[in-house]
């Protein structure tokens, strides 16, 4: 879900009470635009929202939909009664019943869609949905395969439609901060950045628990299954689906997706080259068929490499974040972010040392090479240290939703469009296909696909 900050039950429930409490009424807004796209919400026309999707994540969205004036939910579709109980409990009843994504793409007065279904979905509502006249915030990965993205783009812009991909990091303070610094030259010339993302509890691998009242009266199976092979009812897989590559990429398309969109956005990069990647199953055998441990290794023409790891079955610390290595200085960003300039002295006495003794006292005559190997023995000077920055304030789902709606009323281009999505979402399927496969695969920038 979320960049590094999970919310915790608490913190949604509070949330939901709040956004339930602020339906309807006009709010205020005086937090300021992030990347430049308009700042709030105008405070004209409402903006009306179908939720194509109401499982766990997506009730997430509909708290920080709900948060904003002048948007309201009106209508939802699920494969699961249970979930569109509650969401449309969440809206105070106000949101209609729809028996499929279609009728919600059928109705005239409904301005933009949220697409927050399995993967597997992904392409075919988005299509649709841009076709029918919708603009459309979608959850990522915006594909399940590398041939989709292209498609998505080219209706995207066919249909002059607006379409945001919900990889929110990029609308975190930090990662704009960090953005900044790495703009500015601060970190002098970068060539590798470590990325991660690890948990250690069956409910990150996604064994979430399975609803007491699953059953055919509850359960659309057929819907849930949709371009999917058929398959007898099972309920593990229609609540955990992120487990099967029926249905998800796992580890990449979950995990990695945030990362790289991330990284793509504060390096202001585009794709990768090439990318070599090996994943297995260890731990979670009897659940999934889709690894539990994945790393990989990205080349990009501009001139850095990226290691991304991730394992479901270890967390020293942190459950995800970002080393930028710079000749100048560093980035570490998890929760916060932190630079460290680097103090680099060179040392090469045990060199010198064997050296005739005349030629080391003349090595050492030397200022410049006193200055840089004998740090001790020059006037004192201050040099720049560690600095700190944390973010305070709204959740980077409620900011990234902002974007998302201004660039509805203004249509200006989203912070995160088709393409940057197709991108983000390829690195996934291609480190998949790598792991598969045991063999590189490279990316045809021409073609924006997998290099034949």
């Amino acid at each position: 879900m979320s960049q590094f900050n999970r919310i915790d039950r608490r913190e949604f429930m509070q949330r939901s009470v709040i956004a339930g409490a602020s339906l309807g009424m006009a709010r205020a807004d005086a937090h300021g635009d992030p990347l430049g796209i308009g700042g709030p919400v105008p405070a004209n026309d409402r903006i009306t929202v179908g939720m194509i999707g109401v499982g766990a994540r997506a009730q997430q969205l509909m708290v920080s939909i709900l948060s904003l004036s002048n948007t309201e939910i009106v209508a939802v579709c699920d494969a699961y009664k249970g979930r569109v109980e509650r969401a449309v409990e969440r809206t105070r009843k106000r949101a209609r019943v729809c028996r499929d994504y279609k009728e919600i793409l059928a109705d005239k007065s409904i301005d933009t869609v949220v697409i927050a279904t399995p993967d597997h979905w992904h392409a075919t509502i988005a299509i649709d949905a841009v076709r029918a006249g919708k603009d459309v915030y979608i959850e990522k990965p915006m594909t399940y395969a590398v041939d989709e993205g292209n498609a998505i783009v080219s209706e995207v812009s066919k249909n002059n439609r607006i379409l945001q991909v919900g990889s929110q990091g990029m609308s975190t303070r930090l990662q704009q901060k960090a953005r900044e610094i790495i703009a500015s030259g601060k970190l002098g010339q970068i060539t590798m950045i470590r990325a991660f993302f690890n948990r250690n509890t069956a409910g990150g691998a996604w064994i979430y628990p399975i609803p007491p009242d699953a059953s055919p009266g509850t359960v659309d199976w057929e819907m849930f299954l949709g371009p999917a092979p058929k398959r007898p009812v099972d309920y593990a897989r229609f609540f955990r689906w992120r487990c099967y590559q029926d249905y998800s990429g796992g580890i990449a398309t979950d995990l990695f997706v945030h990362l790289v969109t991330s990284i793509h956005f504060m390096m202001n990069a585009k794709m990768p080259a090439n990318i070599v990647a090996m994943g297995e199953l260890y731990r979670w055998k009897e659940s999934r068929d889709v690894p539990d441990t994945l790393n990989a290794i990205m080349e990009y023409p501009e001139g850095f490499t990226v290691n991304l790891s991730s394992t479901f079955n270890n967390q020293i610390s942190s459950e995800g974040g970002f080393h930028i290595l710079g000749t100048k200085g560093s980035l570490v960003i998890g929760d916060k972010l932190t630079f460290y300039p680097e103090v680099v002295n060179e040392d090469n006495r045990w060199i010198v040392d064997s050296w005739t003794s005349d030629m080391e006292d003349a090595y050492y005559r030397d200022s410049k090479n006193r200055r840089e190997e004998m740090p001790a023995t020059r006037e004192p000077e201050l040099i720049e240290a560690q600095q700190n920055y944390q973010e305070i304030g709204l959740d980077p789902t409620d900011i990234h939703f902002r974007t998302f709606f201004a660039s509805v009323k203004t249509r200006k281009p989203p912070v995160e469009d088709a393409l940057a999505g197709h991108r983000a979402a390829s690195c996934a399927h291609l480190i998949n296909r790598s792991a598969r496969e045991k063999r590189m695969v490279s990316w045809d920038f021409a073609k924006e696909n997998i290099k034949a």
